[in-house]
């Protein structure tokens, strides 16, 4: 059997059809489809049902499936080996990550990854949706928030401190607030939905109601919306540190509370044995947000 082809069967399992498969591993459908019915062959057996729009495993295609996926596991694992000097990372990493984090964060890292690893190549999805990256096939999702439990391998990067900011003009006609009581008199501008923003009081947690004329599905639009002086807003630090240097926003402290922090997590899914090109990408990360 070519590992190749056992790499569809076991990307096509994941991702529920053999396009979205083929997307995953950089190559056409129907080269997908060609080293699928090569591998059956191979088999002497028919190893996924197809549909127009979706595959599922045979009952031959579960019970190989964890043979592949052992296969290409030690595969890479070799290939690491042959190279312990180096991380050899080859092949098409497809990552998924908040839109502002991602422009701002991942994406200017990137030049010095591939630059690092010739072979590597890196599909990023910007999205403020949660993604199910097993489903659409996805290697790694990075996400800033508070983990479900989702059966995903989680990573913590980094921590996320956040700020509750304003613009100079607004402070200049509202007032600073002082307390948490205060924000009652203020214009929050707040994420599509939010009712309630969470603060650390000593070692008590507390989510305090706000309220405001502007909100946005997008925390890019909350930032440019609390720039522009609409507003009280929580961002994190990595997002207006640019501004708060140039003086373009304030910090605002609390005397009686602080916002309460997050992380940030790559997900990926379980696996014996991450590959070389997922290891390079959380490294880079890691480095960039240290």
């Amino acid at each position: 059997m070519e590992t190749r082809d056992l790499a569809v069967l076991a990307a096509a399992a994941g991702a529920g059809s053999l396009s979205a498969a083929a997307r995953r591993l950089g190559l056409t459908p129907m080269a997908a489809s060609r080293r699928l019915a090569a591998l059956e062959r191979d088999c002497g057996a028919r190893l996924l049902h197809r549909t127009t729009r979706s595959v599922s495993l045979t009952t031959e295609g579960e019970a190989l499936l964890p043979y592949a996926q052992a296969m290409l596991e030690a595969e890479e694992a070799a290939r690491a080996a042959l190279a312990p000097g180096q991380v050899c990372a080859t092949g098409l990493l497809r990552a998924t990550a908040p839109a502002a984090f991602g422009r701002k964060v991942v994406v200017p890292l990137m030049p010095d990854l591939l630059a690092a690893n010739p072979g590597l190549r890196i599909d990023l999805q910007l999205t403020d949706a949660v993604v199910d990256i097993v489903g659409e096939g996805f290697d790694v999702a990075i996400r800033i928030a508070p983990l479900r439990d989702s059966g995903l391998i989680a990573r913590r990067l980094a921590p996320n401190p956040r700020l509750l900011c304003a613009s100079p003009a607004y402070l200049a006609e509202r007032a600073v607030p002082v307390t948490l009581a205060d924000l009652a008199h203020h214009d929050c501008v707040r994420l599509t939905g939010v009712t309630h923003w969470p603060f650390r009081s000593g070692t008590a947690s507390r989510n305090v109601r706000i309220d405001g004329r502007f909100s946005s599905s997008s925390i890019e639009g909350v930032h440019e919306a609390c720039r522009r002086g609409l507003g009280l807003a929580l961002l994190s630090y990595w997002d207006v540190k640019d501004e708060l240097a140039a003086g373009r926003l304030a910090s605002v402290d609390l005397t009686d509370a602080e916002p309460q922090d997050l992380s940030i997590w790559a997900l990926y899914p379980t696996a014996r044995y991450a590959p070389p090109k997922l290891r390079v990408f959380l490294a880079a990360l890691e480095r960039g947000l240290a």
